[in-house]
């Protein structure tokens, strides 16, 4: 009967503990979750699916009962504002000027997607039920402003969205709640993966703030001594070092980069700008004559492509690209202008750094 006892008080002993351990937040509250009120912070495109699925909830009477959003006024051509406006959702500017009691009183959850500015200790506890963001990789893979870029840089087969608990004083650091998994393929470019994730982003927040209690119950700890690192992308991040870079990797830094920078080398002193990049045959990217040197550039008459050779002996094909500030070409229309105008030994390009 005593070993009875004592099995029963163990038992109970590891439910207490695993309730504790998984359920340690400070929103324990007795008022209904499924009934929330939302203040959103966002400023791109990346933010704006997650706005749109949270106003469908708010406009089909869902979890969701009412609905703000936190924006920077003074960035230009932001979608958040005008799709604001035009959903009559009420706008605030940032920095808040209500901190403190007024949140309390008005809203139950604060959702960041891709806002950019640290949020104060103040406005984050301020929340009944704290915040949530949205950040896109696996953390605790790739922290920081610019995880898609360095993502296919890096050239990853895979990423995703991680849906996390904010702690204050740092980024990306919080609790998660729920992960989904995304591929990358090896021709991915940066515009297409950012919109898939900003979807499934979305659809997995709506999914969060429905079950938040259910989320809130088991949250994960980040294991820091995993963390990778994703800053945000500065120009030098485009120059190609041809005797330095595989030419896989130019590849995938220019899928990185497409449409938000073009890759930059030099021509004797003029700046060239690579706008287009492609491989040769399926995906592999094409090899050459051994003589080429890293940097040296060769046109082919039979295909009219520009072929240039990497530090690892292999070449991509460079289909776009301008030079001293003219007008974007094609391989073989800077063959013709530009480059059949230079000695064979003058038909590199360089790097500085």
């Amino acid at each position: 009967m005593k070993i009875l006892q004592n099995m029963c008080r163990n038992v109970f002993e590891y439910r207490r503990k695993v309730s504790l351990s998984c359920g340690r937040f400070y929103c324990n509250s007795p008022r209904d979750n499924s009934r929330l009120r939302v203040l959103f912070f966002g400023t791109d495109n990346f933010s704006l699916p997650s706005l749109r699925i949270l106003n469908d909830s708010f406009k089909s009477n869902g979890t969701v009962t009412s609905l703000e959003v936190v924006t920077s006024f003074k960035a230009t051509k932001n979608p958040l504002k005008r799709f604001a406006d035009g959903e009559n959702l009420r706008l605030h500017d940032w920095p808040l000027q209500q901190t403190g009691p007024e949140v309390h009183r008005n809203f139950d959850l604060g959702v960041v997607v891709s806002f950019g500015h640290l949020i104060p200790e103040a406005l984050i506890s301020s929340f009944r039920l704290g915040m949530l963001n949205v950040h896109a990789s696996l953390l605790p893979k790739l922290r920081g402003a610019a995880p898609i870029v360095h993502a296919i840089a890096a050239g990853h087969a895979e990423t995703g969205v991680t849906i996390m608990r904010i702690r204050p004083r740092h980024f990306d650091v919080g609790e998660i709640l729920a992960q989904r998994h995304v591929p990358i393929g090896p021709h991915t470019l940066m515009p297409e993966l950012h919109g898939q994730l900003a979807n499934v982003g979305a659809a997995a927040l709506l999914h969060c703030v429905e079950n938040l209690d259910r989320y809130y119950r088991c949250l994960r700890t980040q294991d820091d001594g995993e963390a990778t690192y994703a800053p945000k992308i500065v120009p030098q991040f485009a120059d190609i070092r041809w005797a330095g870079m595989g030419a896989r990797e130019v590849y995938d830094r220019f899928r990185a980069l497409y449409s938000y920078r073009p890759l930059t080398t030099r021509l004797g002193a003029e700046l060239v700008k690579i706008f287009r990049v492609s491989c040769d045959g399926e995906g592999e990217v094409g090899g050459g004559e051994e003589d080429f040197v890293p940097g040296e550039i060769r046109f082919c008459r039979k295909s009219k492509r520009l072929r240039v050779r990497c530090g690892d002996g292999n070449m991509v094909c460079v289909e776009q690209l301008s030079i001293g500030g003219k007008k974007v070409m094609s391989g073989q229309e800077f063959y013709n202008g530009f480059l059949s105008k230079l000695e064979p030994v003058n038909r590199v390009f360089i790097n500085e750094n």
